[in-house]
């Protein structure tokens, strides 16, 4: 007996190192946006990924094939994910145009897939990312019409396979885009309010709040509802590529069909039923019918509240909990000002009305944030779609 359970042992052990062997490890990728690095960082680490190393407007890390399909159907804070397949040398379009031809583009391309061209960076003389882009794209088709005498079409809607080309100094570098669409573009929202947070960066400030599923959370600025869906996301631990009809990586030669469905499977089964109370609130009562169309879209109407109320109505629904808001903050100085009487109610709101509670204001006016007239614990600087923005941190006690 203790034979053949020694045995079993060295054959289970067998197999373990064989499929060790046989893991292919890649580079990977992940875009985002400035100064979220660090987070995205974070949440891949707890994905997976290994080696993992932030750098500006991404982070580079390894893993396998399941990793790749994990991150896009779970990463709530990046952009896509790129898979770098060739560098190679571009001083000039002629070389960029000579070097990119030489590529035997069958591996990632048949000719009766669409293909999409995205190019970014630049140098002295590849300095237009469209014209690079077109350069690019012709080298690829030139060599499928030799090779094979058809070529493939170019869709920029919805290609089949997209190429990433990043030129730096005098390289490019030239990924395949797993991811396709952006994964900020969840595919819940078909209604959108004015001035929308990315879901992407809504997910990145309930990370940094430290907000959980535990906990009461309040908007009450929630417009379309951008940021009461991302929590009620994660508390519900729905992954956010549900929601998504297909990936780049579905077109690819080595897709893995099965796996890709065991995880979805797995991502079903491991989802919760119920939440905290998460209210979203808004004067606007159109913007609250998006938000509530959102919400159906979103398969979870019925978590999630949203009440069209006045910001001087809003009051704590138990004894501590988080607000989270992204207020309107102006571009120009005229509209800056007349924003002052709306940031001091909020501050008189937070101080009468949530007494226990820890508040976020997401803004991008030092001038707005002085009529708050409360003291900050803390201050985070944040990009927003190119809008420098600080998010601050007050104890309400």
């Amino acid at each position: 007996m203790l034979i053949v359970n020694y045995s079993l042992f060295i054959i289970h052990y067998l197999l373990l190192v064989l499929l060790i062997i046989f893991t292919v490890i890649l580079s990977y990728f992940a875009t985002t946006a400035r100064g979220l690095e660090e987070i995205s960082a974070q949440e891949l680490i707890k994905l997976g990924a290994m080696e993992v190393k932030p750098e500006f407007a991404g982070v580079y890390f390894k893993g396998d094939r399941t990793l790749l399909y994990k991150v896009n159907l779970w990463a709530r804070t990046i952009f896509r994910v790129l898979q770098p397949i060739q560098t190679v040398r571009s001083h000039n379009p002629e070389q960029l145009y000579h070097n990119i031809r030489s590529i035997d583009w069958s591996e990632y391309l048949q000719p009766d897939q669409t293909l999409a061209i995205r190019c970014t960076g630049k140098n002295s003389r590849l300095n237009n990312s469209h014209v690079t882009a077109i350069q690019i794209k012709n080298a690829i088709v030139d060599r499928q019409q030799q090779k094979h005498g058809v070529r493939s079409n170019i869709d920029t809607i919805e290609p089949d396979i997209v190429i990433n080309a990043h030129i730096h100094e005098n390289n490019c570098i030239l990924s395949l885009d797993s991811t396709g669409e952006s994964l900020h573009r969840r595919g819940y929202r078909t209604a959108m309010g004015f001035a929308p947070l990315k879901e992407t960066l809504a997910a990145a400030l309930l990370y940094m709040t430290q907000w959980n599923p535990d906990i009461p959370l309040v908007d009450p600025f929630c417009g379309s509802g951008t940021i009461i869906l991302e929590a009620a996301l994660m508390g519900l631990n729905i992954a956010p590529g549900l929601h998504r009809p297909k990936f780049c990586f579905q077109n690819w030669q080595d897709y893995d069909a099965s796996l890709w469905e065991s995880l979805v499977t797995e991502a079903r089964n491991s989802q919760r039923k119920h939440l905290p109370i998460i209210v979203g609130t808004d004067a606007d009562k159109d913007v609250i019918k998006q938000a509530q169309s959102n919400a159906k879209a979103c398969q979870i109407f019925h978590q999630v509240k949203f009440e069209k109320k006045s910001l001087a109505d809003v009051t704590a629904p138990t004894e501590s909990g988080i607000v989270l808001c992204n207020p309107p903050y102006g571009k120009r100085i005229s509209d800056v000002e007349s924003l002052f009487p709306l940031y001091k109610l909020l501050g008189d709101v937070l101080k009468q009305n949530f007494q226990g509670w820890t508040a976020y204001i997401l803004t991008g006016s030092k001038e707005l944030t002085k009529k708050v007239g409360l003291r900050t614990s803390s201050r985070t600087s944040i990009d927003n779609g190119g809008i420098p923005c600080t998010l601050l941190k007050y104890d309400l006690y």
